[in-house]
């Protein structure tokens, strides 16, 4: 439901998502909102997301990994932000993800592992 979420703020329109079956997944949706994404949680269960119709795109900012579904959400929010973002704790999307940052820039993605 994370990558779902990060995708509705580039769909036109307004898309409710529902999480029926955990009240946490909908926790990163604060660092959605600082890179300027339109989200409104309704409940710990459902979020209304405004895509494209909204004046602003999403920008870069810096951020933390939080868990593995989280991370590799915001990671792809960073790669549709305009700017440049920075994930730190990025062990957490290497567990699920490995070499993730290789496969990414083998499809074009502007992506650089830093220490």
């Amino acid at each position: 439901i994370s990558i779902v979420l990060v995708i509705a703020t580039q769909a036109k329109g307004t898309v409710l998502i529902h999480q029926k079956m955990f009240e946490s997944r909908l926790f990163f949706v604060d660092k959605l909102i600082d890179m300027g994404a339109q989200i409104i949680l309704c409940d710990p269960h459902r979020a209304t997301v405004i895509g494209l119709d909204r004046k602003h795109q999403l920008k870069g900012i810096n951020m933390s990994s939080p868990d593995i579904r989280a991370g590799v959400a915001l990671l792809i929010a960073a790669l549709s932000a305009s700017g440049t973002s920075e994930i730190s704790n990025i062990d957490q999307i290497d567990r699920g993800y490995q070499n993730i940052d290789m496969r990414l820039r083998m499809l074009g993605a502007e992506i650089e592992r830093v220490d």
